[in-house]
Order: C-alpha cells, then sequence, then structure tokens
C-alpha cells in the first residue's frame, strides 16, 4: 500500500509540474483487505450507520498504528472530507468517525476541518484507475483561516483518514492539496526544522 501511495503522489506530480522539493516518503497501512465479509464492515459504516462495528474496528486500526515505531512521530490526523451536500444528505462522515478513534489511540488531535472538498464529484464507484484520478483532480483544498494555517505550519506529520483505498486517488488528491498550503519546513517538538511527510490510513486496501 505504501509503495502504491507513493507511485502514485510522484505521478501527481510529474503530471502537475516535473519536479519538486524533496518530500519524504509516505507511510500508508490499511487493517485488513476489501475481501469477503470485511467489505461487510466498511459498507455497515458508509451507508447503514452501523457505529458500532465501524467504531470497534477504528480502534483496532489505531492501535496497531500506535504499536508501530513507523507512525510514532504522527502529530496530526485528518479525515477526508466529504462535500457538505453529501455530508448533510448523509449525516456524518464515516472517514471522520475512523479518525476520531484513530487519533484517539495515537494520543493527537484530529482537525476534521482542515481540508475542504470543494467540488461535489460523482461517487467514485464504477470509475477505472484513470476515471478516478480525473474525477477527483482539484477537488480538495485547505480550509482558509488562521486557525488552519497555523495547524499546518505546526504539523510535521499527518496521517489522512479514509474508509478504503482503492487506486489512492482521493487520499492523493488531499496530499497535494496539503503540500501545496504548507510551509516546506517546520520545527518539531525539539526545535529541529523537518519537512513534513504526509502517511495514510485506511480500514480496508483493495489492492490492484
Amino acid at each position: 500500500m505504501s509503495e502504491a501511495f507513493n507511485a502514485l503522489i510522484q505521478r501527481c506530480i510529474d503530471e502537475a509540474d516535473g519536479a519538486a522539493a524533496y518530500q519524504p516518503p509516505a507511510l500508508a497501512a490499511a487493517l485488513f483487505y476489501y475481501r469477503g465479509g470485511y467489505r461487510n464492515l466498511t459498507r455497515s459504516l458508509k451507508y447503514h450507520r452501523d457505529f458500532g462495528a465501524g467504531r470497534y474496528a477504528s480502534r483496532l486500526l489505531g492501535r496497531r498504528l500506535a504499536g508501530s515505531p513507523l507512525f510514532a512521530d504522527v502529530d496530526l490526523v485528518v479525515p477526508v472530507p466529504l462535500h457538505w451536500r453529501r455530508l448533510w444528505s448523509r449525516g456524518y462522515n464515516q472517514a471522520e468517525v475512523i479518525a476520531g478513534e484513530v487519533a484517539a489511540a495515537l494520543e493527537v488531535p484530529m482537525y476534521r476541518k482542515l481540508l475542504v472538498r470543494r467540488k461535489r464529484t460523482r461517487s467514485q464507484t464504477g470509475f477505472d484507475r484513470e476515471g478516478r484520478l480525473r474525477n477527483v483532480r482539484g477537488s480538495f483544498a485547505v480550509r482558509h483561516g488562521r486557525r488552519a494555517a497555523g495547524v499546518l505550519a505546526r504539523a510535521c506529520h499527518i496521517l489522512l483518514v479514509d474508509d478504503v483505498y482503492t487506486t489512492g486517488a482521493t487520499l492523493a488528491a488531499c496530499e497535494r492539496a496539503l503540500r501545496e498550503a504548507a510551509p516546506a519546513k517546520r520545527p518539531d517538538r525539539w526545535g529541529e526544522n523537518r519537512i513534513l511527510r504526509i502517511s495514510a490510513a485506511t480500514l480496508a486496501y483493495v489492492g490492484y
């Protein structure tokens, strides 16, 4: 999953401008493969308000991440946002439910309003890999405001959270929006200048 995510990020960079300053490789992890009965768990959370099972699985994901040295320096968790119309009709954002449990396990803040989905795209279901990339291109942006700018300026390792990693198109679009808005370097908790790392975690990974 990490290899797939980094390859997609690099492709987005190449298609945008062909060059970019060094950035630490992204980490990416999921709790399970999107196969068999596991599909029902993510679908139940997303479409049927099964918060009990969703939160239980999210806590398991959070514990796994908290127990890994790779994610030990995560200092901010950000859920992939829904467009406001979809959020209004559904009543909740399943990525935010997962992110809340992950942030609690990592003992770091979650900032649900850092990213905004500025275009209501069609559902990714039914698109192939190329179609998914086109569908979400330019769909996300960092929210305007002093608080969002301050949060982004202080974070050294942001963890993006969503329910399912299919092709990674949505997460890569979020990563690019954060990267474009973030300062190149920021001091960490020990005063050392660090380049922002942006990683991803999901409940499920489709895998191609």
